[in-house]
Formats: structure tokens, C-alpha cells, sequence
């Protein structure tokens, strides 16, 4: 995908040319309203634009489209009114209702060259976001590319501040929202290209493009060092597992943060093989380690005062004369042992040894994320991660990751559940003996392998890493790349308080 050029203007959106003027409706108390940002459209129409709009059906709802040609009224040559739903009390509208509104208003100006949006007066930069994101898609693998992304988009200004923060506002968004689909874009290759290898070389390429350092461990250096997790899961396969280690060193860090992701490229389940149906979406079982890569590089683009490492452990999980079994007992990284009870259960294999190399380097903070556990859909549904970890660190990066849209909610690590993982030859099983609280035990087991003193949280986001119906707001089928803006802003929250 090629995304759109952006840019922040000043100009009047009634008098610049362009394909079309994006303005917002919502769902007033007395009905259809014009939302604000869009006074000098409504001036150019002489006060009528509302009624034209209410003429032809428009009600305001949330991510409601109505297109009316301009008539010569302004410069572009129509409007393209997109509902953001129902304000406040007070007439506001949320950031979320904004970056929604810019997502189904970016594909609806597939194709067109240039646009000027007013939603940005009201946030700007969640209007960013969501038109770049709204106006992604995924066409490396099709004949028919489609129309592509609009060309440009100019956002107006909002009142408050000055041009120099409002470009500081549109650097930053940008670089987030590019984040996003730089792991929509990983998660959405299929596996017969993304596989151990090629994906450790893909991210390689990315971090060093910008400065960063680089490390993968292929299968000789794995063995060498006992990353007995990830050797026994990738096993299976003629392709072989990696580790990838990214570290970026901001300027004056003041704190250490590591970021561990699940790279699982493909999913059949191993010897405790999955059904037929759905195994397609495994191709997604990476989206945690796409995450994490992308969040490094996205820190050093942000020049972060922080140093963030990303560990990004990698195999492909399959059934085949070399696979490990269920029976066996694995020494992972660090000497701790591990009776496997099912080889479905293998993202936490990877992950565990990644956690204990982590937790060497001494960091402040430990966020780990992973499309873990089909418990997490069970208990949240496919749009909100599951938030596991030291307290009040999974509170604090739930709420952020709120507050950016990203739906997460904190649960607990109940301590009656580490005696379902009592193993009768190791240390530990890697599942319980029944369904009971599966993401919760996944959590438990994984909180074995984090160092005690390091702050740590587990983002469980089966569900919401992968979407397969149809576009909503600005998540388009396929990869999410969620929670990438969960991480940004914990990120971003560290630096400024520590």
C-alpha cells in the first residue's frame, strides 16, 4: 500500500481545491448536526448544507458516509459527510469517535487525489491516524491492486495551538499510525514467504534502516546458549526457529524497557494438531512479534528517552517425525523445566525463554504481548485484549491502551491456579488439566520465567491482532496491529513520568 502524503494547513477548506471536503455529522439531541470544523462549509452553502444533507438521508450515526456533489459552493468537488455518532453532553465528540470517522472517511475517498479534512479540528491527531489507517490495504498478492489509498489529505488546523506543535502532532501520529501497518503488513503475509528466517531478516532490515542494533540467533547459536523453548516448538519444522534482539539506546534513557513478542509464523499445533477450520488465520500467530519490532523502530523514529529492547523469538509450529510431543520434558533457558502436555500450547514455550534472557539485561519494565491463548476470545470477544501482570503496571497500561481505542481490560493471576500446572516428572506443566481459566493460567505460567523486581505485564490479543469480517471504523480485515498504539503509549507514558 502506498500510503497518503499529509500535510496541516491553515488554509479556508471551503476555498481548496481539491477532490473532496471531509466534514462531520453526529447525532444531535434535535437530531441531525453539522459537527464543529465545518463552519466555512456550511458558510459556502449560505447555512443550507445541513438541510441538504438531512434531504438525502443523513442521520449522523457512527461511520455514516453521504457524498453530495459541491455544486460550485466550494472548491472541491464534493463533500463527504462522515458520522461520528452521538456527542457529549457538553457537544463534544472523543478522540475515538474521530479516529473512527477518519477511517471509514479514508475508504470512501479511495481514489481520489486530494482531500482536505476538517475533522482535525476537532483532534487532530487521531484524525491522522485514522485516515491512514482506514485507507490501508493489503494488495501485494492481488492482480488488481484496487484504486489504492487517496493521494493527499490536508487537515486543518485546530484553534488551540500553533503550527509548529501541529506539525509535531502530524510527525508523531504518522510515524504510530505507520507502526500499526508495518505490523498489519507483517501479519498479513502469508507463511509460505513469512516464515522464521525471512521474517528475522525482514526485521533486521527494518531496524537497521534506522540505526538500531541488531542481533538474531539462528538454530547452532539457539541450541549453544539452551533456548530449549523455542528449538523443541520450531523442531517440527524444515524451518528453522530464530531470535531476533533489537535494542534502541535513546537519547539521556532514563529508563530500560523490553518488549517480547510471539513469532509463531504458522500454527498447525503440532502433534496436538489444530482442526481445519480456521487454521488459515494462524498465519497471524506472529502478530506480537510483529508488534514489538515495529514499537522499537517506532521509538527510535520518535527519539524516545528511553532504551526499549524488542525480543522477537520466531519458529513455525508442525507436525512431522522430528516434532516434540506431548510427554516431553524441555529445559528452557535458564534451567527451568517443562513437562509438554499439549504442543498447541506452544507460544508460551518461545515466549518463557525469551522472558528469561530479558530479564538478564536488568530492565525497568517488561511488557510482553502475544496471540496466546483462545481463552482470551472466550472470556473479552475478538476486540478487546486481556491485560495480565504486576498490578498496578497492568492497570496503568489497560487504561492507556484504553485511551488510545485499543480495548484492553486488566485480570487477575489468581494463585490457585499454579497448582493446575504441577507436573508429575518437572517443574511445571505447560497446561492445566482442564479448560477452566485458560487465559489466566497461560498468564500464571509465563509470570514463572519474569525475574522477580521486574515490573511486567502480558497483553493477551487473539482476538483483537487479526479481524476476519468486514472494515469497520479504522480496522480493515486482516491484521490490526493492535496493540502497537498500546504500546506507544506506554512507552511515551514512561518517558514522561518515569
Amino acid at each position: 500500500m502506498t500510503a497518503p502524503k499529509l500535510a496541516i494547513t491553515d488554509s479556508d477548506p471551503s476555498s481548496t481545491a481539491a477532490d473532496a471536503v471531509v466534514v462531520g455529522t453526529v447525532q444531535g439531541p434535535d437530531g441531525l448536526a453539522l459537527a464543529g470544523g465545518s463552519e466555512a462549509v456550511n458558510a459556502a452553502f449560505d447555512g443550507a448544507l445541513l438541510d441538504l444533507l438531512d434531504a438525502v438521508g443523513a442521520s449522523g450515526k457512527a461511520e455514516e458516509v453521504v457524498t453530495l456533489p459541491s455544486a460550485g459552493k466550494v472548491s472541491a468537488r464534493v463533500v463527504l459527510a462522515v458520522g461520528l455518532g452521538k456527542p457529549a453532553a457538553d457537544g463534544t465528540v472523543t478522540e475515538e469517535q474521530v479516529r473512527r470517522a477518519s477511517g471509514a472517511a479514508a475508504r470512501a475517498l479511495a481514489g481520489r487525489k486530494r482531500a482536505i479534512s476538517t475533522l482535525s479540528a476537532l483532534h487532530l491527531g487521531p484524525a491522522i491516524e485514522g485516515t491512514v489507517l482506514g485507507g490501508y490495504s493489503f494488495t501485494t498478492y492481488k492482480s488488481d491492486k484496487g484504486d489504492g489509498a487517496v493521494g493527499k489529505v490536508d487537515f486543518v488546523a485546530p484553534a488551540e495551538g500553533n503550527i509548529r506543535a501541529h506539525r509535531a502532532t502530524l510527525k508523531a501520529s504518522t510515524a504510530i499510525a505507520e507502526a500499526v501497518t508495518t505490523t498489519r503488513d507483517f501479519v498479513n503475509t502469508p507463511p509460505n514467504d513469512l516464515f522464521p528466517a525471512s521474517f528475522a531478516e525482514r526485521a533486521a532490515a527494518l531496524a537497521k534502516a534506522e540505526g538500531l542494533e541488531v542481533e538474531v540467533l539462528d538454530e547452532k547459536a539457539l541450541r549453544k546458549q539452551g533456548f530449549g523453548g523455542i528449538l523443541a516448538v520450531g523442531g517440527g519444522s524444515s524451518r528453522a526457529p530464530r531470535m531476533v534482539r533489537i535494542t534502541y539506546r535513546g537519547p539521556k534513557a532514563g529508563k530500560k524497557i523490553a518488549l517480547v513478542g510471539k513469532g509463531i509464523t504458522f500454527d498447525t499445533g503440532g502433534i496436538s494438531i489444530k482442526p481445519a477450520a480456521g487454521m488459515d488465520e494462524m498465519t497471524s500467530d506472529m502478530g506480537g512479534a510483529a508488534a514489538v519490532i515495529a514499537t522499537v523502530v517506532l521509538a527510535a523514529k520518535l527519539k524516545y528517552p528511553l532504551e526499549v529492547t524488542a525480543w522477537a523469538p520466531m519458529a513455525e509450529n508442525m507436525p512431522s517425525g522430528t516434532a516434540y510431543r506431548p510427554g516431553d520434558v524441555l529445559t528452557m533457558y535458564g534451567g527451568k523445566t517443562v513437562e509438554v502436555l499439549n504442543t498447541d500450547a506452544e507460544g508460551r514455550l518461545i515466549l518463557s525463554d525469551a522472558i528469561v534472557r530479558a530479564c538478564e539485561d536488568q530492565p525497568d519494565y517488561l511488557i510482553e504481548t502475544s496471540t496466546l491463548t483462545g481463552a482470551q476470545l472466550v472470556s473479552l470477544g475478538k476486540r478487546t485484549s486481556g491485560v495480565m501482570g504486576t498490578e498496578e503496571f497492568r492497570d496503568r497500561v489497560a487504561e492507556l491502551g484504553r485511551a488510545v481505542g485499543e480495548q484492553a481490560w486488566a485480570m487477575p493471576l489468581p494463585e490457585e491456579l499454579r497448582g493446575d500446572l504441577e507436573s508429575r516428572v518437572a517443574d511445571l506443566a505447560n497446561v492445566s488439566g482442564h479448560r477452566f481459566g485458560g487465559m489466566l493460567t497461560a498468564g500464571v505460567f509465563l509470570r514463572e520465567f519474569v525475574a522477580e523486581g521486574v515490573t511486567w505485564a502480558h497483553i493477551d490479543v487473539a482476538g483483537p491482532s487479526f479481524h476476519s469480517g468486514g472494515p469497520y471504523g479504522y480496522t480493515t480485515k486482516g491484521g490490526t496491529g493492535v496493540p502497537v498504539r498500546t504500546l506507544a503509549a506506554v512507552l511515551a507514558d514512561i518517558a514522561a513520568n518515569g
